[in-house]
């Protein structure tokens, strides 16, 4: 990649929400704010091959950005009589080196206001999250429609209809009690892309990374920008971090590799350990559902080999969780946690009067029937996690594990 290219690249990712919060911050109009940034980075892409990479490139794209939303409001004439015509292209190039030379706490508080308002109750989780990406993260309509596996005008047509749902929305930061729920919910928008990128539903994808790890920096802007600690966001931040670490070892050959198999040497060494630093002073805090289940990927991190994991730590754990926040897939997997502490049997157990839809529970009550020996009613759970799995990596490895059955098996 050339120089220009990676300049552009880093400006994207790194400086496109704290420009585009700056603009709506000065603007008042999210379509303007988000037309004229994308209009600067064109430009960028035009001019700095030809000129060179500016000294300060967020410097440069903001003031070209300013330009262009000025340009447009004066066409539509919503300035024509209170802005000077010419007077400010000086101005704005100042203040643009200014802020971005030294962004202090005004910046993150207009990052703020642009995370909250991503996350505002008028919209869908869904929306937020595909809206979040999309704004504060700078991802392309295109990507996103990937990642979220819809097509590009889908996914087009989503993003606008969220943008028309906040049309007229004040761009503050909600005070207080309003405020932490605002952030529970970015929270929560944030795992739900995280959980498509880690657990894919349906495609051809084991894992789609690239989801995941914008996730993750969604977490860590947010954890930035806030004005106080949120316990929970960084417990969130920490399960994250150690679900992600092992993506490389979940593959192999293209297929489906459990926890128990993987390769351990592949796990992202680093990133297990920011976790655990992030974890170590929570370990006395109230008991909460994000520290809850980082505390038991924290386990499995730890652990040399999967004989080392200790099961009957993670049971405790889940029992916790299921205090707080008992669901059914909260149950599935303290269920296979059991099973792992006390048997096969137990787990079948504890998977009774579970009730969750999908190819997940036929799956986990097919492996537990497997190693009890009972085939026939394992190879029926199987065909009937198959049936209902649409992601076809995960479809291929169900398949792989009924067809390892015994021949008796098949033939009944």
């Amino acid at each position: 990649m050339t120089r220009v290219g990676t300049a552009l690249d880093r400006a994207l990712r790194d400086e496109w929400g704290r420009l585009l919060a700056l603009l709506v911050a000065r603007f008042r109009r999210l379509d303007l704010a988000e037309d004229g940034l994308a209009d600067a980075f064109e430009a960028a892409a035009r001019t700095w091959p030809h000129d060179g990479v500016p000294a300060n490139p967020a410097g440069w794209l903001l003031t070209a950005a300013r330009r262009r939303v000025l340009d447009r409001l004066r066409s539509e004439e919503v300035l024509a009589r209170s802005m000077p015509l010419l007077a400010v292209d000086a101005e704005l190039t100042e203040e643009a080196q200014r802020v971005m030379a030294d962004p202090g706490d005004e910046l993150l508080d207009e990052r703020l206001r642009l995370v909250l308002l991503c996350a505002h109750p008028r919209l869908s989780r869904e929306a937020a999250a595909a809206l979040t990406l999309r704004l504060v993260l700078g991802i392309s309509t295109d990507d996103i429609a990937r990642l979220f596996l819809q097509t590009t005008s889908t996914m087009a047509a989503r993003l606008t209809r969220a943008r028309k749902k906040l049309a007229g929305e004040r761009f503050a930061v909600p005070t207080e009690a309003e405020l932490v729920d605002r952030v529970g919910v970015v929270a929560e928008v944030a795992y739900l892309a995280f959980t498509a990128g880690y657990a894919p539903g349906s495609g051809p994808d084991v894992v789609r990374a690239e989801l995941a790890g914008e996730a993750i920096r969604l977490v860590r802007v947010l954890r930035t920008v806030l004005p106080y600690d949120d316990q929970e966001l960084a417990a969130l931040q920490a399960l994250m971090l150690l679900q992600h670490s092992r993506r490389d070892a979940r593959v192999a050959a293209g297929a489906l590799v459990l926890l128990p198999d993987q390769d351990r040497s592949r796990w992202h060494a680093a990133e297990i350990g920011e976790a655990l630093q992030i974890l170590q002073p929570l370990t006395a805090a109230p008991p909460a559902p994000y520290l809850l289940q980082a505390l038991i990927a924290a386990e499995h991190a730890i652990a040399a080999t999967p004989a080392d994991t200790a099961w009957e730590r993670i049971v405790a754990r889940y029992d916790e969780l299921i205090a707080l926040r008992d669901t059914p897939v909260v149950r599935l997997g303290r269920a296979i946690a059991v099973a792992e502490a006390d048997g096969p049997e137990a787990g079948l157990a504890a998977l009774g009067g579970v009730a969750l839809p999908g190819h997940r529970l036929p799956a986990a009550r097919a492996e537990l029937l497997a190693r009890l020996g009972d085939h026939t009613r394992a190879r029926a759970s199987y065909d009937t996690a198959i049936t209902l799995c649409a992601n076809e990596a995960e479809r291929a490895h169900l398949i792989r594990r009924r067809d390892l059955l015994p021949p008796d098996a098949r033939r009944t």
